[in-house]
């Protein structure tokens, strides 16, 4: 673990560029993206996960979720196949899918598991078991897929490096069992102790994002702003990490590489439309032109 923090430029950034895709490739070799998430009070947050997958260059993409939702979502994303799945009393998805899910997990390149979940100790069982029963992928937890992970220590460890985290304040502390004003106090000791505890990648969202890798590596992004503050705008970070991820770019680089393509499109947006009331539906659009400019 180091006191350096290294700040994200765009000079870093073009050292170590995303993946070239050459005229005639096909989906497949763009990655595969399973979206788990949503919840009858809120499906769109896998709605907005799976879209920044696909806007940051992923091939293929899949969304599980709650039954009773998943023909209006299949309708609102066309371009996923989209599948029902059992929901509890609560409305979120049923534990008891986890043998299904990790079968179809074994099948696709990243897993994203979390946006726009809900009923907690439901998501929590699915969380533990899918880790646990699902080889090969990548994984990013976000949202309530980050709460209660104290069962899953030693999977998320044995997955060295290939999980990444995206907690904000509040779910960092539920993540080290410690206060949010102890997490606020220190963001980047919080995202240090949680990454190379965990062995995951740590993106500490906020004004200022840390980036920190299970050596405890860190790195800093300062170029968001105000607007990124708004509902939905984790579920896009996560889903451009996904689509990074996908398409072949290790984890910590799809994470500084996320990071920064979710600032600079809330940048854009604080420029053309104004630094409060952008949504963050309108962040997707911004993301494939972003790239372009680093492939000049």
């Amino acid at each position: 673990m180091t006191d350096t923090v290294i700040p994200v430029t765009d000079e870093l950034l073009r050292s170590i560029p995303l993946p070239h895709h050459s005229q005639g490739e096909d989906k497949d070799e763009r990655g595969r993206v399973l979206v788990i998430g949503g919840s009858v009070e809120t499906p769109g947050g896998a709605l907005l996960a799976g879209l920044a997958a696909l806007r940051a260059g992923a091939g293929k993409l899949q969304i599980a979720t709650c039954r009773s939702v998943s023909q209006q979502l299949a309708v609102a994303v066309p371009e996923a196949r989209v599948t029902g799945l059992e929901e509890t009393p609560e409305g979120g998805i049923s534990a008891t899918e986890a043998e299904k899910l990790a079968e179809r997990c074994g099948r696709t390149d990243v897993v994203l598991l979390g946006p726009g979940m809900m009923d907690s100790d439901a998501v929590s069982l699915l969380t533990v078991r899918l880790l646990e029963q699902a080889s090969g992928p990548c994984f990013v937890l976000d949202a309530a897929a980050l709460h209660e992970l104290d069962d899953c220590r030693a999977t998320l460890r044995s997955r060295a490096g290939r999980v990444v985290l995206t907690p904000h304040a509040g779910e960092m502390a539920s993540l080290l069992g410690i206060r949010r004003e102890v997490v606020l106090a220190n963001r980047l000791a919080a995202a240090q102790e949680a990454a190379t505890g965990l062995q995951a990648v740590v993106a500490m969202k906020g004004g200022c994002t840390f980036i920190v890798d299970p050596k405890g590596r860190a790195w800093s992004c300062d170029r968001g702003n105000v607007g990124l503050a708004t509902s939905g705008s984790g579920d896009t970070l996560a889903g451009i990490i996904a689509g990074l991820l996908a398409r072949g770019t290790a984890p910590t680089e799809a994470t500084l590489w996320g990071v920064f393509l979710h600032a600079e499109a809330g940048a854009r947006l604080a420029r053309t439309r104004g630094p409060i009331g952008y949504l963050a539906r309108e962040l997707l659009a911004e993301i494939p032109g972003i790239m372009a400019t680093f492939q000049k």
